[in-house]
């Protein structure tokens, strides 16, 4: 790869032109992040995020790519995905975020 291609801060894969990606806020939007900082990050990263995690608990406790990487559920999924190729793409489970009854 091109030293110019970027590198996905959540499973350190390479990010090549045409490989589904999209910038996550590090602060969600809804809770005072818009035109905050954001990362590119693959889809399917992006993507396990916003199942595992609340917008609450995004912007409270993990706001920096190194938090979301230390998420014990996190860190299994990047560390599993890390070792697909980088245009890997699958849906994601979703809805695995606990829900207040």
């Amino acid at each position: 790869m091109s030293p110019s291609v970027p590198i996905c801060p959540l499973c350190q894969r390479p990010i090549p032109v045409g490989v589904k990606q999209s910038h996550h806020h590090l602060v969600p939007k809804l809770k005072g992040g818009k035109g905050g900082p954001t990362v590119l990050v693959h889809q399917i990263c992006h993507n396990e995020v916003h199942a595992t995690l609340t917008e609450a608990e995004l912007a409270r406790d993990f706001n920096t790519p190194e938090a979301l990487r230390a998420h014990p559920r996190l860190s299994g999924f990047f560390d599993w995905v890390a070792k697909r190729p980088p245009e890997f793409h699958s849906r994601s489970a979703g809805g695995r975020r606990k829900r207040k009854r």
